[in-house]
């Protein structure tokens, strides 16, 4: 989408930057992780504007020593939007449980700007798609696709879809496989790869250990502020697709460490016990990735770097 399409979407007023919106809408329990700033609907339906303020010292920047946000940050911005839209605007009950299936990020070098100073505006176009909902209007998954542009250039897009389930049905879901609400544990035994070999500033980023020569899903810091801003009961599928990436960059000694192209696809939740397992393959350029626990997939993607 060009920028003068993201302009003629709007109202005349500008978005804000000022303060950030509620906290609770997008699943944050620090209002420090809160990215968006402003959403509101235009006179298209089903597309929305939205503003957004990336800081640039954060935990997930820089994670290759370059003036560039982490692309993370742009995934959790896309999660944020996924939360929020449907809360504010799609009659989805706050006490309903929201499960990712799938998502993917697109980046382009070119029109990247290094990160500012201070915080970068980032404005967002999000469009939404394939709306389910129940006899009472409220929606229970829809997809979602959003791009991305700061100073008037758009740089990134990305999408996917999203579930809401009230207490009975998650709860359903949920007792197909064991839950166990605790941190997750570093296998013993473990050896926690150095951070130059992960891409990534500091040892509490790390979310691999290799055992036996495995790569298994161990966050170094189970408070981790970005990761684990608040208690979960599986694993957090940004964990997953960072968990990823470390295995990427670690497998290709580093080549491979800031992707441009992202995609993943969660069939079932991951449990905090025991580790699952990551398998990467590398194709040239790309790279395919597998999440294992207990001899079952439970998720798949792919990362591309040029």
């Amino acid at each position: 989408m060009s920028t003068s399409t993201v302009r003629a979407v709007g109202k005349s007023e500008p978005l804000s930057w000022s303060r950030t919106v509620e906290r609770e809408l997008v699943h944050r329990t620090s209002v420090a992780e809160v990215l968006l700033t402003e959403v509101r609907p235009t006179h298209i339906p089903h597309v929305f504007l939205a503003a957004a303020s990336w800081p640039r010292a954060h935990a997930t920047f820089p994670r290759d020593g370059s003036q560039r946000h982490s692309p993370l940050i742009l995934v959790e911005t896309l999660r944020q939007l996924g939360l929020y839209i449907p809360l504010r605007f799609y009659a989805v009950p706050e006490a309903f449980r929201a499960v990712i299936t799938d998502l993917y990020f697109h980046l382009s070098p070119a029109d990247e700007l290094p990160a500012r100073a201070g915080a970068t505006e980032i404005t967002c176009s999000a469009r939404v798609s394939a709306v389910r909902r129940v006899p009472d209007a409220s929606a229970v998954g829809l997809r979602l696709n959003v791009t991305f542009a700061a100073c008037g250039v758009t740089f990134g897009q990305g999408g996917g879809g999203v579930r809401f389930l009230d207490g009975a049905r998650f709860t359903a879901l949920r007792a197909r496989s064991a839950v166990g609400a605790v941190p997750a544990r570093r296998p013993e035994g473990g050896y926690r790869p150095p951070t130059a070999e992960l891409t990534v500033n500091h040892p509490h980023d790390a979310v691999l250990a290799l055992d036996q020569g495995e790569l298994l899903v161990s966050p170094a810091d189970p408070l981790h502020p970005f990761f684990f801003d608040h208690p979960t009961d599986h694993v957090p599928g940004m964990v997953l697709l960072e968990a990823a990436r470390q295995a990427a960059s670690y497998r290709s000694r580093g080549r491979l460490s800031r992707p441009l192209f992202g995609r993943l696809k969660a069939s079932r939740f991951t449990e905090l016990t025991p580790p699952a397992r990551v398998l990467c393959t590398r194709h040239g350029s790309t790279c395919a990735f597998r999440i294992l626990q207990g001899g079952t997939e439970t998720a798949c993607g792919t990362f591309s770097y040029t």
